[in-house]
């Protein structure tokens, strides 16, 4: 995961930077707006003394933990404002000319300013004031003998995008909810704010549903292989299915916590009606197609094709005509809404092999009764469904672009991930988008000699992910709310 900051840090350049002035020596991630690299140094005292207005004491109490933790220091934190030489100043103001997010940090000889006009633009230039001192200062044991010096400077930022994500596959391979939480943390360093949790595919369901205890009982666990994915042999029957897990609905409340607390949101997705397997798996029931299913542990399922449409060697779609799959759905949807305070959520859309729909009976009929001409028109059916389900809950729905095809359903924001195309497709419509192209932002794909790494499908050099713009020529900037990576 480490091995994908650099990326992770070039997308941002994107999603954040204005351009800059005068940055001197100093490198910044993301690059402030305006930089102004001006003389001296100041020194981080033995007993540094953060001083703050009472909005920014949860900021002033994580500098304070960073500063400690690193340095040994005793770090005393004060709910009033003075003209102390050699504090730390933590400033919330009442300014209309601050954008949102928007923090300025001054820093001198005598002392650091941090002025915002929200918490979060507080937050964020605590974030640069972390990366103006020695790279120590992120070591989780103390350092001793280093000089804690911070260059004078006067920096202006805001971002240019509201959506600035990373969207993290805790369903292919499971990450632990402390794993999670470090994922969130390096986000934080770099001003992420929107966390993109893919909660379920063929390969594993990822979240406690009360309603339906077999999505974890089942659903959550595969056999461990090792090798190339989609090349393994089809697991036996002997072989244990003890390798995965899942997040309770406290775990997933203690992370949501977590995240408030660096300003970061929690998108949740569902990935539907392809990518279905595990849920299919615990309620075969759900699927078109009759059968035993089990949860994918990497052996061969569907064939990607360079062009045209994706093939199943077995049907992992939650059937589009089948009633209890939309009551299955209504449940979930609630559980998962009640968990994410979050105004989406993601219902995938993405990938979904129809070979076994062209031959179903029950999907033969649906098109004769709500007259579908085709099956781009059988998904868009079942995703305007899904939307007004994901509505009725008080959220908003995304998808893939996949859910442009047949008919975008009228409120869906679109995230664009094979290339820009789906998001300036939905822009012209008049539809809000995402980019998240796999052309510059995949994390997960190889980054340098395809000789010296581990075979993936793809590679995405850094350079390249420095080329990314989120709004191409020609379209409404107003309708992009920003840009994501994913991993």
């Amino acid at each position: 995961m480490k091995s994908n900051l650099l990326l992770l840090a070039a997308l941002f350049v994107a999603l954040h930077s204005l351009g800059q002035t005068g940055q001197g020596e100093l490198s910044l991630i993301p690059q402030p707006v305006s930089l102004q690299r001006l003389n001296g140094n100041f020194t981080l005292p033995a007993n540094p003394v953060i001083e703050t207005t009472p909005a920014g004491t949860g900021v002033a109490a994580y500098l304070s933990k960073k500063i400690s933790t690193a340095t040994g220091y005793s770090v005393t934190v004060k709910e009033t404002l003075s003209s102390t030489t050699g504090t730390i100043q933590l400033k919330i103001v009442t300014d209309k000319s601050y954008k949102k997010e928007q923090y300025q940090l001054k820093a001198d000889a005598n002392g650091i300013v941090v002025t915002a006009a929200d918490p979060a633009g507080l937050f964020y230039g605590v974030q640069t004031l972390l990366q103006l001192l020695p790279p120590a200062i992120e070591s989780k044991t103390v350092i001793t003998g280093s000089g804690w010096l911070i260059p004078a400077v006067n920096i202006t930022d805001y971002p240019r995008f509201a959506w600035r994500g990373l969207m993290f596959d805790v369903s292919r391979h499971f990450f632990t909810k402390q794993e999670v939480k470090e994922f969130m943390d390096q986000m934080a360093r770099y001003k992420f704010n929107l966390l993109h949790l893919h909660l379920t595919d063929d390969n594993g369901w990822r979240i406690e549903i009360k309603s339906y205890p077999r999505l974890t009982t089942v659903g959550a666990w595969n056999v461990q292989k090792t090798g190339t994915f989609n090349k393994f042999s089809s697991p036996t029957a002997d072989e244990p299915r003890t390798y995965g897990g899942f997040f309770t609905q406290d775990d997933i409340r203690e992370l949501v916590a977590y995240a408030k607390a660096q300003f970061i949101n929690i998108l949740p997705e569902i990935d539907i009606p392809g990518h279905s397997l595990a849920a299919i798996a615990s309620y075969p029931e759900l699927s078109c197609t009759p059968g035993t299913y089990q949860v994918n542990s990497g052996e061969p399922f569907m064939i990607w094709p360079p062009k045209g449409h994706f093939y199943g060697l077995l049907d992992n779609t939650l059937c589009p005509a089948n009633d209890k799959v939309y009551v299955f759905l209504d449940k979930v949807f609630t559980e998962v809404a009640a968990l994410f305070p979050f105004e989406y959520i993601h219902m995938g859309g993405d990938e979904t092999a129809r070979n076994f729909w062209e031959k179903n009976d029950q999907i033969k009929a649906l098109m004769i009764k709500e007259k579908l001409k085709d099956l781009n028109e059988v998904q868009s059916y079942f995703v305007k469904k899904v939307e007004k389900i994901i509505e009725s809950k008080g959220k908003k729905m995304i998808g893939w672009d996949e859910i442009l095809d047949g008919g975008l359903a009228p409120n869906a924001t679109v995230m664009s991930w094979r290339g820009i195309k789906g998001g300036i497709e939905a822009t012209k419509l008049g539809h809000e988008v995402v980019m998240s192209p796999t052309t510059f932002a995949y994390l997960d794909y190889m980054q340098g000699d395809a000789a010296l790494e581990p075979p993936v499908y793809a590679t995405l050099r850094l350079k390249t992910a420095y080329e990314f713009n989120p709004v191409p020529d020609g379209i409404d900037e107003k309708l992009v709310k920003g840009g994501q990576a994913n991993l």
